[in-house]
């Protein structure tokens, strides 16, 4: 199998989320951050809702650690543009600590979720069952090795390469990849191996633990609405797809440290009046349930087949 391109780096993530502050215009603190390259024309959604968290976990002192939060995508993002995320502090209690966020670009709002912090205290446990019978993740090809020798629709050199190397996390596909193609049955299903290409890198302003919390909502959007796809029978290359993030709400269950595998399993829960629907769940190696993702997306398919 082939090798991870030397060229792929965990730094495009680490680089978002670094943010500068600056000074308030709004609510009660603000920080900037540079949304980095993507294929697309409009900046990816994963930069909006991990940049987000860093500036609410940056305004929160106490040790609370997030524990939800719940976004809405406004307007679309230019790409390698700063915008700037003006925090509301709404509340410091005992046991939790709200925070609103609100992301501005050429001077409108373009993005606002609603973040939650916990100090946690003792309780029972439960949580939901890992998938069985997924083949791990060396036993599955890379991006890079899936895209190798083909080609068609909308991708192009520099797609391929971003869908191969550029997105700061190895990403491999139970089926394969919705890329070019639909591959078997239009399941509403599907199992993604997720890792950093490299060792995170320290981010100024956070602790290793936000630094890998920030790190599951930047990836988690990657690939939500493939799902919706499959039962469309839809690939990302296909003509005429048109797709963008809606919403957005996750919660983080447990701590969570980014430098081994974990598993992202996905259902689409519905696709209806132009929007699909989708919930994804992230397991460490062992079984354990680290955070829950829901999000809804606009899929337009003038032209593409489905």
């Amino acid at each position: 199998m082939t090798p991870v391109s030397a060229q792929a780096t965990s730094a495009v993530f680490t680089d978002a989320i670094t943010l500068t502050e600056c000074g308030a215009e709004v609510f009660d603190l603000a920080f900037t951050a540079t949304t980095q390259p993507c294929p697309w024309p409009k900046a990816y959604g994963g930069d909006m809702v991990a940049q987000a968290l860093v500036a609410a976990a940056r305004s929160v002192t106490d040790g609370k650690s997030m524990h939800s939060m719940h976004s809405y995508f406004m307007r679309p993002v230019d790409i390698g543009a700063e915008v700037r995320y003006e925090v509301e502090v709404l509340r410091d209690g005992r046991g939790y600590s709200t925070r609103q966020v609100r992301g501005f670009q050429n001077n409108k709002p373009v993005y606002v979720c609603m973040a939650s912090f916990a100090a946690g205290e003792p309780s029972g446990r439960f949580q939901a069952m890992m998938p069985a019978d997924i083949p791990g993740p060396e036993t599955l090809p890379t991006s890079a090795d899936y895209l190798a020798d083909r080609t068609g629709g909308t991708m192009t050199e520099t797609s391929k390469a971003y869908w191969s190397g550029g997105r700061s996390f190895d990403m491999r596909h139970v089926p394969g990849p919705v890329y070019l193609s639909v591959e078997g049955e239009r399941s509403p299903h599907q199992a993604i191996w997720v890792k950093p290409y490299d060792a995170l890198r320290p981010v100024e302003g956070l602790t290793g633990g936000q630094r890998d919390t920030a790190a599951l909502a930047y990836v988690c959007d990657y690939t939500i609405l493939e799902p919706a796809l499959r039962v469309l029978g839809l690939a990302w290359a296909d003509e005429g797809l048109v797709t963008a993030s809606l919403d957005h709400a996750m919660w983080f269950h447990r701590p969570v440290e980014m430098d081994d595998w974990l598993l992202y399993a996905q259902e689409a829960v519905s696709v209806e009046d132009g929007r699909g629907t989708g919930l994804g769940r992230f397991f460490t190696t062992d079984g354990a349930l680290v955070a829950t993702v829901v999000q809804e997306g606009m899929i337009r398919a003038t032209g593409a087949s489905s």
